[in-house]
């Protein structure tokens, strides 16, 4: 009888990222992950892969990498991600935090010279995935200073993340068939419509999708996933949106943020708490515009765990995010910025596509 780690090591090697034989395989995460790691290294192997190679990062590595390094390490690029990223098949990206808030307050101007030097890593990671050179997935694994976010013990939250990954079915692999079938009748219906309308409590917002594409978000990217998403058009986007859940974006957290929008650019905003730190996002290149327009469909995730790889999927809600498009959607528009902000549709949400309404209270009716 496999364990929960085999099961979903399983998962992840078979169904997320397609291992077949002669594939290359990196896995990136903490040395909190190694239980998993060895797992996945274990199954991988099995399936064929020609290499599988590990970056495991230790507590306050970035941190003490931004306080400590000369320019000519803030721009030397780490060769194994480098090469990864432009070369090898599949990509395993596993959450598993030491400290959530290992980066706040981390030195700025060293954090500007290592982005902008990363940027041709960053390039060939979106372009090779937008067309699935590279099949990645990003996944968690329980560790006690998610938990603690969470507002959970570690073997509540373990139980959490194993059941929004679908671990204890039967079948999981099955299971995630299952979802994909039914998202795939969803997106369907969105990819032969162009105006998309979200109304609930405080928003009233449309968008066009004339040249875009719905993505079923089936668990193959992300895992836990459930979720469809597209990118709107740029310039489409009119209304106001209210977004009841919390936002989350850096260590920061702002509450009932409203957002005023015109011709797809955001022209004012407000909220409750945290709104200099929106200010000072607002005024980064990209941010002002939407990258991402998108409908949570996982049930099993029912509550915020600040977590956005879950929050964003939670069943009856729909989230937006200011700032970079998906490619793989046809969106243009481009920021060092993606933020992803929910809201509830449980009580009176309504989505409307080409004049029908396809959505109420938090469940399709398509």
């Amino acid at each position: 009888m496999p364990t929960t780690l085999q099961k979903y090591a399983a998962l992840l090697t078979h169904y997320c990222l397609r291992v077949t034989p002669g594939d290359k395989v990196f896995i990136s995460t903490t040395t909190l992950a190694e239980p998993l790691v060895r797992e996945v290294y274990r199954e991988a192997l099995a399936t064929g892969a020609a290499l599988v190679e590990c970056d495991l990062s230790f507590r306050e590595r970035e941190r003490i990498f931004l306080e400590n390094a000369s320019t000519d390490a803030l721009n030397t690029l780490p060769p194994l991600h480098q090469l990864a990223m432009e070369t090898f098949d599949c990509y395993l990206a596993i959450r598993a935090p030491f400290n959530l808030r290992e980066m706040q307050n981390a030195p700025s101007d060293p954090a500007k010279v290592r982005q902008e030097a990363m940027k041709p890593i960053n390039k060939a990671y979106f372009e090779r995935t937008a067309d699935r050179r590279l099949r990645r997935n990003l996944c968690q694994f329980p560790t006690d200073a998610s938990a603690q976010e969470a507002g959970m013990s570690l073997s509540e939250y373990e139980n959490f993340v194993f059941g929004a990954c679908k671990l204890f079915e039967p079948d999981p692999m099955q299971a995630w068939l299952d979802v994909r079938a039914k998202q795939q009748r969803i997106v369907d219906h969105l990819n032969a419509c162009t105006q998309v309308r979200y109304v609930t409590e405080g928003t009233d917002i449309s968008f066009n999708t004339e040249g875009r594409k719905w993505m079923n978000s089936d668990g193959q990217t992300n895992m836990p996933s459930g979720e469809v998403y597209t990118s709107p058009v740029e310039d489409s986007v009119e209304g106001t949106v209210h977004f009841s859940y919390p936002g989350l974006y850096q260590g920061h957290e702002v509450e009932e943020v409203m957002l005023w929008v015109k011709a797809g650019y955001i022209e004012k905003w407000e909220a409750r708490r945290g709104k200099d730190f929106l200010d000072r996002i607002f005024q980064l290149p990209g941010t002002r515009r939407f990258g991402e327009a998108a409908i949570g469909t996982n049930y099993d995730i029912n509550r915020m765990t600040k977590n956005i790889l879950f929050d964003e999927k939670i069943g009856g809600t729909m989230h937006m995010a200011i700032g970079q498009s998906y490619l793989q959607c046809g969106g243009k528009n481009e920021s060092s910025v993606h933020w992803d902000m929910i809201t509830d549709m449980t009580r009176g949400g309504e989505v409307w596509a080409d004049g029908e309404q396809i959505y109420k209270d938090g469940k399709f009716l398509i």
